[in-house]
């Protein structure tokens, strides 16, 4: 395991893409060049990724996956990551901030769950192997008096095609029920103050709806209660921390807001199945 540091790093776009967003082509060199690609780290962007060619072995949030060319990967903000092997590949990425996407893809891309990579038939690689060019192309025409409208435009497309496929996968459709809204609903608060928030009410007054509505439409959607959920996602990012990061185990409580260092370390280890210090010790390489 490589060594931590006092927090998680955190990849910010360099300032030669000022304008919040980054696409190109690059062969296998370029990746070996990169300490940061193999050391974990997150973004505070959306990074896209088309694999075109070759074989990659990513770790992300603890799953690792075995990634076979042609395949899209999405990383969404904040996700740890980090690439443990890379073999003859050659790869397309966009990287792009809020500000750049369509409303409507933001929301999209928030609801979607931990995305998967996932394979393309040759039309699908084909089609989005075309979006890509076209973005990296209208990247590199910096003097186009249009050139931030034409690039942003360009991208969403491309995002669309993107969220097509995870969409066909997920298997979603047009209408869907009341208990999928609110159960969706549920999850981009949890996400944006499951530090704030640990109790049920405190999401089902935001939604307004009582307690036992939100708990239905949630265990009816996914198997499992609201508590359920806020634990793990509490749990997830203390496993970051925990991994990623030197800070103590009551450094990580507080942060998390948990002024009760005990009540945290009984979760922890309630929901794990083992202590936060044997988690840390663990090797995962």
């Amino acid at each position: 395991m490589a060594g931590r540091s006092k927090s998680i790093p955190v990849k910010t776009l360099d300032k030669e893409f000022d304008k919040g967003i980054a696409v190109g082509k690059y062969p296998i060199a370029d990746l070996q060049l990169s300490e940061e690609a193999g050391n974990s780290h997150r973004h505070d962007y959306h990074f896209f990724i088309l694999q075109e060619k070759g074989t990659s072995h990513f770790e992300i949030d603890f799953e690792r996956y075995h990634i076979k060319k042609p395949s899209l990967i999405y990383i969404a903000p904040n996700q740890v990551h980090r690439v443990l092997k890379a073999e003859n590949i050659e790869f397309c990425l966009l990287a792009i901030n809020d500000e750049n996407l369509q409303p409507e893809y933001l929301k999209l891309l928030q609801e979607i769950p931990p995305a998967k990579p996932l394979s393309l038939n040759s039309k699908h690689f084909s089609l989005i192997s075309l979006a890509f060019l076209l973005c990296i192309n209208l990247f590199q025409e910096k003097e186009n008096k249009l050139y931030l409208s034409s690039l942003k435009d360009s991208c969403n497309t491309l995002i669309s095609l993107f969220l097509s496929q995870y969409l066909e996968k997920s298997k979603q459709v047009d209408t869907i029920s009341r208990f999928d809204l609110v159960s969706k609903a549920f999850k981009l608060a949890l996400e944006k103050n499951f530090i704030k928030n640990k109790r049920p009410a405190d999401y089902a007054q935001n939604l307004n709806i009582s307690v036992s509505y939100l708990n239905e439409c949630v265990k009816n959607t996914t198997g499992f209660p609201v508590t359920y959920h806020i634990q793990q996602r509490v749990i997830l990012e203390a496993k970051r921390l925990l991994y990623h990061s030197d800070k103590s185990v009551k450094e990580i409580a507080d942060e998390l807001g948990y002024e009760d260092y005990a009540y945290f370390s009984r979760l922890f280890n309630k929901t794990t199945g083992m202590t936060a210090l044997t988690f840390r010790n663990k090797n995962h390489d």
